[in-house]
């Protein structure tokens, strides 16, 4: 039996121009601060974006953005997200607080499939999503009910972090999926490893980002979070994304 929530998913979203998922093969590469930093040089370039966070994993970026505790969504007829430094915001957050969300099989399905059907987003130009690390059933759930949907890989120097690249950017090439690009985190001075195997994998290499102690410092601030190293290369790729 079809789940009536998902023709509800494509009403909440049909007003959004482009759909931009912010993934990785594995955890703690820099992936929610380069989606956080994505949406916030989007909106200050003028266009109208929404940041929402389905990490089922770990959820960070009302952290990264320093989340007022005023900052809730409102009801009306479905969940309005609420304007967060300029973005709408929506996260997994509103609902597990701090506590973990042990999901497992349906139980995510069903919880992504609820949050993504009572959000009201506005007519958006973009909305930038933190996936969930590595290729589970939250993220082929979103590739299902998501038809508009584009991937950017976030990966660091790492060989092991690459290995798992590739995987899932091979699963994207199956499933007819538009990957826009990989960038590399914490780039090593010199290192041309992952710009090379990233071509041999027919993707775009969008640019390597150095480590910026200062991005520690950053976190809460977005006004400081645009200052920092990530900021100044995700200004230069986002060319790649046609704004």
């Amino acid at each position: 039996m079809t789940d009536p929530r998902t023709s509800i998913i494509s009403e909440r979203l049909k007003k959004i121009r482009r759909i931009i998922a912010v993934s990785s093969g594995k955890g703690g590469v820099g992936k929610s601060l380069i989606a956080t930093t994505l949406a916030l040089e989007l909106a200050n370039k003028g266009r109208k974006v929404g940041l929402f966070d389905l990490d089922f994993t770990s959820p960070t970026t009302h952290v990264i953005l320093g989340l007022p505790d005023s900052a809730k969504p409102t009801e009306d007829k479905g969940l309005i997200p609420p304007t967060v430094s300029g973005l709408e915001y929506m996260s997994l957050v509103y609902y597990t607080s701090d506590r973990p969300a042990p999901l497992r099989g349906e139980d995510t399905s069903n919880a992504l499939i609820e949050l993504l059907a009572v959000t009201r987003w506005s007519e958006l130009e973009y909305l930038i999503i933190d996936m969930p690390p590595g290729i589970g059933d939250a993220v082929l759930d979103l590739i299902r009910l998501v038809e508009k949907i584009e991937f950017i890989i976030v990966t660091t120097p790492s060989r092991l972090a690459f290995e798992t690249v590739k995987k899932l950017a091979n699963l994207l090439k199956e499933l007819q999926v538009p990957v826009i690009g990989v960038v590399e985190n914490m780039k090593m001075k010199g290192g041309r490893d992952i710009e090379y195997n990233t071509k041999m994998l027919s993707l775009s290499y969008l640019g390597g980002i150095p480590f910026d102690p200062n991005v520690e410092t950053a976190i809460g601030k977005p006004s400081a979070l645009m200052k920092t190293a990530i900021a100044q290369q995700v200004k230069r790729f986002v060319s790649s994304i046609n704004p």
